[in-house]
């Protein structure tokens, strides 16, 4: 079954309901801070093991103490999907136990 793209309508309305996330460009971001470069690390682990189960991978970026997290769905012509935003909050609920702040 294909994924639909989302309205900006739609997709404002879920991201209001992510603090810290944003849309713009036909993707949903985040930065995330960190004590330091380990706690940083062990958080991109972790969002790539997510991604394995969701069979759903976005853009990552890490620094020495931050992550950034850059999604749309490929399979939907690069727009915003409910698997984006599926990702996203799977993301922010492992985010606190790596320390992790908003940038």
């Amino acid at each position: 079954m294909a994924v639909q793209p989302l309205t900006d309508q739609e997709i404002q309305q879920r991201v209001e309901q992510l603090p810290g996330w944003s849309f713009a460009d036909d993707r949903l971001s985040r930065t995330y801070v960190f004590k330091g470069h380990p706690q940083a690390a062990g958080m991109v682990a972790e969002i790539a093991t997510i991604q394995e189960e969701l069979d759903h991978h976005s853009d990552l970026t890490l620094g020495y103490n931050k992550v950034g997290v850059s999604v749309n769905t490929h399979s939907a012509g690069g727009k915003v999907t409910g698997l984006d935003f599926e990702l996203a909050g799977r993301i922010e609920e492992i985010a606190p136990q790596h320390g992790a702040r908003a940038d």
